[in-house]
């Protein structure tokens, strides 16, 4: 039988400081960028014996290269920056499978909010891993 054990670090409705999209005069532009990324990891790195950074995931790397990325020049897709997120958090071995979301707001006249998600699972996470190795 499969193990049901799972860990996960999540990242929720962090605004990047990004430039995405081309919009016409009349056209609506997005007040903000929203991520939420969610990062299946080990077990053993939040079941530890001794406290301390050496025993866990640090996350706090992976939101600076977020955050670089994100500041990284135009994209006119969100699905751009989300294909580099993932290479991002595919660089960290400790990454099994993870969850991202972009979401952009508003959509039109001052509501709404329009967003990509991308699930990648443990198969397709080594995949990419092995693309970015090439």
């Amino acid at each position: 039988m499969k193990s049901m054990n799972s860990a996960i670090i999540e990242l929720r409705d962090l605004q990047l400081k990004t430039d995405i999209g081309t919009y016409g005069p009349m056209d609506t532009r997005p007040d903000c960028h929203i991520l939420d990324l969610t990062l299946g990891i080990s077990v053993e790195q939040v079941l530890i014996t001794q406290d301390g950074m050496a025993n866990v995931f640090d996350y706090d790397l992976l939101i600076l290269e977020i955050d670089r990325l994100a500041a990284d020049g135009h994209y006119e897709t969100q699905e751009r920056l989300i294909t580099r997120i993932a290479g991002a958090c595919a660089a960290h071995l400790s990454i099994k499978h993870m969850v991202i979301s972009l979401k952009k707001s508003p959509v039109r006249a001052g509501s709404g909010s329009l967003g990509v998600c991308l699930t990648l699972d443990e198969i397709t996470t080594d995949a990419l891993r092995l693309q970015l190795n090439r």
